[in-house]
């Protein structure tokens, strides 16, 4: 039986210092940013990357960090999921997206991978696509630039800038999620402080 107390929230990335400031280590930035405002405790390297937990908002939270490359995300995933004992409704995945435009977050249930290898493997390991995604806006490439070349290139100085105010926006929609509120969750980070043109919000699906 499932701790319904207890929530893991997964940062996608790839380790290493070659791919920290990368484009498709954003939910990677997100939950490390997200550990530090809810004082998540670490706890180490553990389930094939780096791990800790504690509580917030009365739950148990736990976060992880896998550390397999992208495309085995899912080996990390299932191997905490499988120790608490967790649905995939009580996991929470953080990642970049090509599809949104930069500064653009999307929160949803469930739903495709949308070619997303990170994605594609928890998907694969847990069996199900019914775990929570926020989706982190890194738009798409320019012209003549291949994807797999873009999402593994750092952030230019302007995107850096324009991080901060997006990750500032996700404790108080985290709050939502973990209440099962998505549309607050969404309402959250469009009314959250800070300049309108650094995040757009866009409708759940």
């Amino acid at each position: 039986m499932s701790d319904e107390n207890r929530v893991l929230l997964v940062g996608l990335g790839n380790p290493g210092e070659k791919y920290r400031e990368t484009r498709h280590n954003l939910g990677w930035m997100a939950v490390e940013k997200l550990a530090t405002e809810l004082s998540l405790a670490a706890a180490g390297r553990r389930f094939e990357g780096r791990f800790g937990e504690g509580r917030a908002h009365g739950l148990r939270v736990g976060w992880l960090l896998p550390e397999t490359y992208m495309n085995l995300a899912g080996n990390a995933v299932g191997a905490a999921a499988r120790f608490f004992k967790l649905s995939p409704e009580q996991v929470i995945v953080f990642h970049d997206d090509l599809d949104l435009e930069a500064g653009r977050i999307r929160i949803k249930r469930g739903g495709g991978h949308g070619g997303h290898n990170g994605l594609r493997s928890i998907q694969q390991v847990l069996g199900s696509a019914d775990f929570v995604r926020v989706r982190l806006g890194i738009g798409r490439p320019p012209a003549g630039v291949e994807p797999a070349h873009y999402v593994l290139s750092p952030f230019n100085s302007a995107e850096r800038n324009s991080l901060h105010p997006v990750l500032d926006r996700l404790p108080a929609a985290l709050l939502f999620i973990l209440k099962g509120d998505l549309p607050g969750a969404m309402n959250s980070v469009y009314n959250s402080p800070g300049p309108s043109s650094a995040v757009g919000a866009s409708a759940i699906s």
